[in-house]
């Protein structure tokens, strides 16, 4: 497989289980303690190895580009203010080597679609795709976890995790047959399966590793759950010719896409990273 440089990053969506508070801001940009939510899973790429980032984007989505973008008046007030430390934070929000490239999604077509829109500039190489909804915090960052995969087996990866049977109705689920060290080849998936008819509980979370054949197979497969083109029914049909791999990661998944999963994520990354604690009486 050749070398991964680019991620795509789904963030057209409208958030609306955050309302009001996504009205006029993108979800992706919510803080989690000091980043909003997108930034955790661009540096995530980048630590990977990612050099160009795809933002797969829609209205109101204006703040991501501003966000990634550079602030001249904002860095010159800040040397004027001579606050040397959170300049260099302003800075280095990206590498200088990182490119970021911003696609429009017309409609709100499903992931698989968004994922498709990524196709003219990612071209005939493999290609990463992340969830902002996921944060994934891990020593080693879960898109390099996969990379490896991708590279020892050549071939499509997709990030896993065990969940228990009734929650298999919120993911897409794999079955297949282990060869070690947290990998199976998937022989199956499933998009969002009520729990009695689930294959297993291994479910897919928002990390991917693609071959560009996904692009052939999201052109023809038409419309699935929801009405929508869905990446899950993608990859079911890329199974036949290509084998696609699925890899349980190290780390811990807050599911940002939830009130409840978002919370979690700002006490956690609070108390971990910036030792904030909730006073007491």
């Amino acid at each position: 497989m050749n070398p991964i440089r680019k991620a795509v990053f789904p963030v057209a969506g409208l958030g609306t289980r955050f309302l009001p508070a996504t009205k006029a801001m993108p979800k992706e940009m919510l803080p989690v303690v000091d980043k909003p939510l997108i930034q955790y899973a661009v540096e995530e790429a980048v630590k990977s190895g990612i050099t160009d980032l795809i933002f797969i984007t829609g209205r109101n989505k204006r703040s991501i580009e501003d966000h990634f973008d550079s602030m001249p008046e904002l860095e010159a007030e800040l040397i004027a203010r001579g606050k040397t430390e959170m300049l260099e934070i302003v800075k280095d929000i990206l590498p200088s080597n990182v490119n970021c490239i911003y696609i429009r999604q017309s409609a709100p077509l499903g992931l698989g679609h968004a994922v498709l829109c990524a196709e003219p500039v990612v071209g005939n190489e493999p290609f990463a795709v992340l969830l902002a909804d996921d944060l994934i915090d891990s020593d080693t960052p879960v898109t390099h976890q996969l990379i490896q995969v991708a590279h020892a087996c050549n071939g499509s990866v997709l990030g896993t995790q065990v969940v228990a049977q009734k929650e298999t109705k919120k993911y897409g689920i794999i079955a297949g047959k282990s060869v070690g060290s947290g990998t199976m080849t998937v022989e199956q998936i499933v998009e969002k399966p009520d729990p009695a008819n689930a294959p297993s509980n291994n479910a897919v979370v928002g990390r991917y590793i693609l071959e560009p054949d996904i692009f052939e197979h999201l052109r023809f497969i038409g419309k699935g759950a929801g009405g929508e083109i869905q990446l899950t029914d993608g990859i079911a049909s890329m199974l036949k010719s290509r084998a696609v791999f699925g890899h349980t990661y190290e780390g811990t998944r807050y599911d940002c896409g939830s009130k409840n999963g978002f919370f979690e994520a700002t006490v956690n990354l609070g108390r971990k990273y910036h030792k904030l604690q909730v006073p007491t009486e």
